[in-house]
This record gives C-alpha cells, sequence and structure tokens, in this order.
C-alpha cells in the first residue's frame, strides 16, 4: 500500500447564507500517522474532514492528496480512492458482510477471484474469519463488529488515505476502549494515513500521533503530540478546552 499526505493551503470554506465553516486552514497531514481533529460542536471539524473527499467542496484554497489537487480529479473516482469510515458505518443491510466489504471492488470491476481474496484478507484483519461472519447480515452482528466491517470495507482497494468521522462513537463505552487499541494495532501494521474527527480528547490522546484542536470558524488553535497538547496548552482556548475532560491521564 502507497501511503500519501493531505494538505490544506489556505483552505476556506463559506456556505451561501454566509455561514463561514473554516475561515483560513492551513494543516498537512503526513504519511504514516493519525491526526485527530478535535474541538467543541460546529467548530468546522466534520467539515475539514469532508473537503478532502469531496462531500463538502472548499469555497477556496487548496487540498492535496499524495500531492494531487482533490479539485481536479473526478468527484466519483476520488472517493472510491479514499477509505471512509462515519459513526453508523452505512453497512447496506441487505448484503451480507463479505457483499458489504466488496463493495467497491465492485463497482471498480475487479476480477471475481480477485475480490474475493481481498475480502477474507481483510476480514481476517479486522478480527472477523469470512469462514464465521462472512455470510451474516449487518443486524446479526455487535456495534463493534460493524464498525469492524466498516473499517475492512474502507480499506477494500488499499486507499492512500483514511478518513475518519466519530468512527467509534456509536461503540458502547467498554467495547470503545478496545475497539481502539485493535484500530491503533492495525494502524501501526499498515502504516495507515488517517485523518480522524472526535469529539473525545481522550480517544485523540489513545489513537493519535499528533493532536489539532480547533475552535470555531475551523481555526486551528493548536496542532502538536497529545503530550504537548496536554502538557502545554497554547492559549487559553485549548487549556479551557482540555479543562473540560478533566485529567487526561485518568
Amino acid at each position: 500500500m502507497d501511503h500519501a499526505g493531505i494538505t490544506f493551503d489556505h483552505v476556506r470554506k463559506e456556505y451561501p447564507d454566509g455561514t463561514v465553516a473554516v475561515e483560513d486552514l492551513s494543516l498537512e497531514v503526513t504519511p504514516g500517522e493519525i491526526l485527530c481533529l478535535v474541538g467543541p460542536s460546529g467548530c468546522g471539524k466534520s467539515t475539514t474532514l469532508r473537503m478532502v473527499n469531496r462531500l463538502v467542496e472548499p469555497t477556496s484554497g487548496t487540498i492535496t492528496v499524495d500531492g494531487a489537487d482533490v479539485m481536479a480529479q473526478d468527484v466519483v473516482e476520488l472517493r472510491r480512492s479514499i477509505g471512509y469510515v462515519i459513526q453508523h458505518v452505512g453497512l447496506f443491510p441487505h448484503r451480507t458482510v463479505a457483499q458489504n466489504v466488496a463493495t467497491v471492488p465492485g463497482l471498480l470491476k475487479w476480477e471475481k477471484d480477485r475480490t474475493a481474496a481481498r475480502v477474507e484478507e481483510l476480514l481476517a484483519l479486522v478480527g472477523l474469519p469470512q469462514e464465521t461472519y462472512g455470510d451474516r447480515y449487518p443486524h446479526e452482528l455487535s456495534g463493534g463488529e460493524r464498525q469492524r466491517v466498516g473499517v475492512a470495507r474502507a480499506l477494500a482497494v488499499e486507499p492512500p488515505v483514511l478518513l475518519m468521522d466519530e468512527p467509534f462513537g456509536a461503540v458502547d463505552p467498554q467495547r470503545r476502549r478496545s475497539l481502539q487499541q485493535e484500530f491503533r494495532d492495525l494502524q501501526r501494521s499498515l502504516g495507515l494515513t488517517v485523518m480522524m474527527v472526535t469529539h473525545d480528547i481522550r480517544e485523540a490522546v489513545i489513537l493519535a500521533d499528533r493532536i489539532a484542536v480547533f475552535s470555531e470558524g475551523g481555526t486551528l488553535e493548536q496542532l502538536g503530540s497529545s503530550e504537548e497538547v496536554a502538557q502545554s496548552p497554547a492559549n487559553a482556548f485549548v487549556e479551557d478546552f482540555l479543562a473540560d475532560f478533566g485529567a487526561l491521564n485518568d
């Protein structure tokens, strides 16, 4: 798998009603890292993420993935080439686990044998072996299992980057911690480049190589390792945001 970086260069998103979701963002996600975006509700985190695969299109500025301007690419091909995992997974309820994972390879018209081998490989990778889970339907799975299927589906065509929007938010708290660790181990083993939105600074501390703290208007208040952000808040905004969560090492 080739790993790619993501770059935002003076990116702005203003909606027709004049609302500015992201004012002037310059940011780089380096190949092979997990960068978590955190901040209060409505600060532009998800908008920033969705501009990468053009679910939201920037008003101005440039976003590149592996050096290629996303706005210069065919939008359908772009979205098929970027892994995307959301909170409620979005599995097709009337398709089996194996069929869900095979969705994008099918759209790309892969050979059946190639698709089958890839599905089996990915289900094994996320701890849901084909012989046990391949023929099950989403309603037969736990929340954590559905989320793993979502990750497997997102990785099906070896995307250069993986976007994740509150990926573990719908999983019960006890299961969430182990799922977070399992994902971190998977990311390290594959060297994935991951950009992830979370409302939970504790989750960011567990998962992220670096954390980006946003305030309203997609303003980047601080970018650094979890230790740097926790121990040396850049300003009063970051300090107050962290204080809402109490001690991060509890």
